[in-house]
């Protein structure tokens, strides 16, 4: 709560950039948007520029031609892995592989690079304290693994130290579509989400604001989040 949050955008065309892109969210919704697979490494931030080859759409930004992604028409053709999908799609090394040499085939330099990092992780809050410019915002020091912490702004109502929560990390996308994205809220750096179960859709969670407290057994800080058993969490209404 009290993330930088982005809207999942439909790109439609491009130019270039860096050789190499660390980060890679994809989606592939094809009741909404036909057989279109879309990349996304790196946030929307303002104008675009477009060009399309060969069933290949690539995007950057206007101003310095920094890649945002890559659309693939017809892409169940190239990956026939993606019939049956809807949403977002976590690509294997192979599949990363035909991309590349469909982006190369369209006559575009930037690559796509395999991202396999968990973007949901068991969080916790080490310190808390006040936001300098903000009533009901808290800034947390939250331990994201053994030798790892980062900041994150929450507004969530019961955050505090000293407690197990689900830490979406920048690239993370969110059940209604949102990327989270590195970012300020009134001037203080965040670095991720800490999330509630509204935000999870958790299954028979109840429909009010907070976050979702891990119990200290249920899983390790560090650890990708158990989506399927989270769903158990809340017995059935």
């Amino acid at each position: 709560m009290g993330a930088i949050v982005a809207p999942f955008l439909f790109w439609a065309g491009i130019s270039y950039l860096r050789k190499e892109h660390s980060m890679l969210i994809a989606s592939y919704n094809p009741s909404e948007m036909g057989d279109i697979l879309v990349t996304i490494t790196a946030p929307d931030n303002g104008a675009q520029v477009s060009k399309v080859n060969k069933d290949v759409a690539q995007i950057t930004t206007a101003k310095d031609q920094q890649l945002l992604g890559y659309n693939f028409m017809n892409a169940s053709q190239l990956l026939p892995e993606l019939k049956g999908q809807n949403g977002q799609v976590f690509l294997s090394d192979e599949a990363v592989a035909k991309l590349n040499e469909q982006i190369h085939a369209a006559g575009f330099d930037a690559e796509l690079t395999a991202d396999h990092d968990p973007k949901f992780v068991v969080g916790y809050v080490e310190e808390l304290k006040d936001h300098p410019k903000s009533d009901h915002l808290k800034v947390t020091k939250t331990q994201i693994g053994a030798d790892q912490t980062v900041q994150i702004v929450c507004g969530s109502p019961n955050v505090k130290a000293g407690i197990k929560v689900v830490v979406a990390r920048p690239g993370a996308m969110m059940p209604d579509g949102k990327i989270i994205w590195p970012g300020a809220l009134m001037g203080v750096e965040s670095d991720g989400m800490l999330c509630g179960f509204r935000e999870l859709r958790m299954k028979n969670a109840p429909d009010k604001k907070g976050l979702w407290i891990i119990p200290d057994d249920w899983q390790e800080v560090g650890e990708a989040v158990d989506f399927a058993k989270a769903d158990t969490f809340f017995p059935a209404k």
